[in-house]
């Protein structure tokens, strides 16, 4: 019997890599993705909403995020979810159902946040390492000793271990490297947690901050504060724009689409519990003081507890850059070889031997290394420029939450069952919800920005 029947047809493009992914890889490439430096941010954002607010707020983005990936996902092969054609990309799915127009819209939104996420990671695993280092300053030399630390030689430590990371072809070849990362996530989450809650204890179990959320100075920065906190969570719950590059890694039958759905589920499942135990821990520790970055919070030990739980996060952030930069670089590269396909420099490659790998050894183009290296230093440089931790992660969330959560896997789902009627109303006023929360929370992370740079300067990390 033909092990191969009823199968989804195989690809005949060249260029195709073998997928052999399952529910487990790409659920662990799901979770860290998702699990990032968003995490840290929580208990600042849930101070900011209140004790009813916050948990709502975290809850309802997880049901908007788990239901437009579980569309989005059938939008990777088409016209069919089981028997259509293969997209690739996020961008290919996009071109499969809709216009040249919202293809290009796609593309923009896409891979600015793909780079953006690298530009907040890199804020957030130098942020760490300044942390332990001033950590280790303290302890060995007193709480009077002269512990300041610049994070430059720390954030070009961090960009050249991804300078080597990224010669690796993509993501099915570092399965490994994600699967030790979402341990890692898991690893600060529960540290984090944990120390919340034994703060938490250490105060009598009476739970900090209010109902309505922490004060502010007037209503216009605490009218901020709850944007800049609902872009973090949103930000929080990103990876719509790697959805389609996971499910490509994935193996059928059964079929991709049926695979992703409970990849999903079971990701942002496991994320939702830890978001929420996470951000109402640390508000109930630290009440409306809780810090941007919980791992920063004053106090918070003991303190090799809290190195261990930045080391954890920095080893976690070096496999979720991968997950976000290795899609620009298959995209750049096949638009690179599809527009000098003879040029020697682009069709020249060398086989190197790699001990991890499965298969011993991985194909290295010149151009390619030129091509990511460079990448991986512009990306440093801007990080450099605009260190900013909670701004950034909230004008991420702004701007990819909208278009890439929502629009797109609603139009395109709309596009392929051809819905119409009250379903389409409704899916409609979903997206305009969300549209109207997106702009908003714009508006606040840029106005943070902007007040967090007259009083800090680039170059200088900001926690």
């Amino acid at each position: 019997m033909d092990k191969n029947a009823g199968a989804a047809p195989e690809d005949v493009e060249t260029g195709e890599h073998e997928r052999k992914g399952t529910v487990w890889t790409a659920t662990a490439h799901i979770v860290t993705a998702v699990i990032g430096s968003g995490v840290l941010a929580l208990a600042w954002s849930v101070a900011q909403l209140g004790w009813v607010a916050g948990p709502l707020a975290l809850a309802g983005f997880a049901c908007v995020t788990y239901y437009t990936s579980t569309l989005l996902a059938n939008a990777y092969r088409a016209p069919d979810p089981v028997t259509g054609a293969r997209n690739r990309t996020y961008m290919d799915a996009v071109r499969s159902y809709l216009s040249p127009r919202e293809v290009f819209m796609c593309g923009i939104a896409q891979y600015v946040n793909l780079w953006g996420t690298m530009v907040g990671y890199t804020i957030t695993a130098t942020i760490s390492m300044v942390a332990i280092r001033r950590s280790d300053c303290v302890h060995r030399d007193g709480q009077d000793a002269r512990c300041d630390s610049s994070g430059t030689g720390l954030m070009l430590a961090f960009s050249l271990v991804q300078v080597v990371l990224s010669q690796f072809p993509g993501l099915e070849h570092i399965t490994w490297l994600s699967i030790v990362a979402a341990i890692m996530s898991f690893a600060y989450s529960f540290i984090g947690l944990g120390l919340s809650a034994a703060e938490w204890a250490s105060h009598g179990g009476h739970a900090g901050g209010r109902i309505q959320g922490a004060a502010a100075a007037s209503s216009s920065k605490k009218a901020w504060d709850v944007l800049l906190a609902l872009g973090n969570i949103a930000f929080a719950y990103t990876f719509a724009e790697v959805l389609i590059e996971i499910q490509d890694t994935l193996k059928s039958p059964p079929s991709e689409h049926k695979t992703m759905k409970k990849a999903a589920m079971y990701g942002i499942g496991a994320t939702t519990v830890f978001y929420i135990s996470v951000g109402c821990a640390g508000y109930a520790a630290f009440g409306s003081d809780a810090p941007g970055n919980i791992l920063t919070a004053p106090g918070l030990g003991p303190f090799w507890l809290v190195d261990i739980a930045n080391m954890c996060l920095i080893l976690h952030l070096i496999g979720a850059y991968q997950v976000y930069a290795q899609p620009i670089f298959a995209t750049a590269e096949r638009w690179i070889a599809s527009r000098w396909p003879d040029t020697k420099f682009i069709s020249s490659a060398y086989t190197v031997s790699i001990p991890l790998m499965e298969r011993g050894s991985v194909t290295v183009a010149p151009y390619k290394l030129v091509l990511r290296t460079a990448v991986v230093v512009a990306t440093t440089v801007v990080a450099m420029m605009i260190p900013f931790f909670n701004a950034v992660l909230g004008l991420l969330g702004a701007f990819s939450f909208w278009p890439l959560t929502v629009y797109f896997p609603i139009s395109m789902h709309i596009a392929q069952g051809k819905i119409k009627g009250s379903k389409w109303y409704l899916l409609q006023c979903l997206s305009m919800i969300c549209l109207m929360i997106s702009v908003a929370v714009g508006i606040g992370s840029v106005t943070d920005i902007v007040d967090s740079l007259k009083v800090s300067s680039p170059f200088k990390t900001v926690s």
